[in-house]
């Protein structure tokens, strides 16, 4: 049987209350880092690092949001990989979406990391060798993070997941590397790019849609559905858009093609357009399905007590 949540009105649940936060509401457009909030600087428990990519030649920029208990412990713990939208950066989700990560990871016990993704869509372009950033972070990146910091390194301790282009890059990477993350996610992501063949630099990648429509069919999530095992087995999946997003439809025609298909997920949708301040909120529901799953599939211990 087919099971699936979609839901059109969000029901505030107790269990939910410690990710609930509180939000500062930034409205700005899908853009890179505003700059570090100097009310939070005090609080936040980071570590910016670099990552030499072999597939691109050059160092790679990202940022580990640390649990507050992660220098007092020796506990091992599971990441969450969080991926920014176009012409963001490393920074974009601690210091611009979620300025308050580190209150979330501290909630969960979890590692936040945010990879710096260019402009790539994080696949690994077949026009321009120097945008192989799918093979940046689902390998060279989870590899590196994992000899660095206390991981849990098996695929039930990690997720993958983020906003726009972000969005694309957290299914693109979890349908295609099942084996490297159990669950993955996307938030107001374009998860069918055909529709926009003009915008946001994909053509340097692919080239122009009208001279590559195969590079562009092969390259887009909603195509990648034979990948994927039937009734959800092996791979946790969330998908969330709101009403007023310019990739409304596109999440819709994902949502009903993943259903075709049987393959389980779920599936949210409420008010909100393409903007920081939804993927604020959408992040708290996230990593509270990304943390159900890590203990229901055995990847912890036990849920954390707070």
């Amino acid at each position: 049987m087919k099971k699936y949540f979609k839901v059109k009105l969000f029901a505030f649940a107790a269990a939910l209350a410690v990710a609930l936060l509180p939000s500062y509401g930034l409205l700005a457009a899908d853009q890179g880092s505003a700059g570090l909030n100097s009310a939070l600087a005090s609080d936040r428990n980071e570590e910016e690092f670099e990552v030499y990519s072999q597939s691109m030649k050059k160092p790679v920029k990202n940022l580990a949001v640390l649990p507050s208990s992660y220098k007092s412990s020796q506990k091992r713990y599971p990441v969450i990989y969080l991926l920014h939208g176009f012409g963001g950066n490393y920074s974009t989700w601690a210091h611009q979406t979620k300025p308050n990560l580190q209150q979330l990871a501290d909630a969960y016990d979890v590692i936040f990391v945010c990879p710096d993704g260019a402009r790539s869509w994080y696949w690994d372009s077949p026009k321009d060798p120097s945008l192989r950033y799918e093979t940046y972070v689902s390998k060279e990146l989870v590899e590196a993070v994992d000899a660095k910091f206390r991981t849990i390194p098996r695929r039930e301790a990690r997720a993958i997941t983020g906003f726009s282009m972000g969005g694309h890059g957290g299914l693109w990477l979890g349908f295609r590397h099942q084996d490297i993350f159990k669950n993955c996610g996307s938030m107001s992501g374009g998860v069918d790019i055909r529709p926009f063949p003009k915008n946001w630099d994909m053509e340097r990648s692919l080239g122009s849609y009208a001279e590559n429509p195969e590079i562009w069919d092969s390259h887009t999530v909603i195509n990648q559905m034979h990948l994927l095992p039937q009734n959800g087995a092996g791979i946790n999946i969330i998908i969330d858009c709101g009403y007023q997003d310019f990739f409304y439809k596109v999440n819709e025609a994902l949502h009903e093609k993943l259903l075709k298909h049987n393959i389980q997920h779920e599936y949210t949708v409420r008010a909100g357009a393409h903007t920081h301040q939804y993927w604020n909120n959408s992040i708290d529901y996230q990593t509270m399905f990304f943390v159900k799953n890590f203990y229901r599939d055995g990847a912890c211990a036990q849920i954390p007590q707070k």
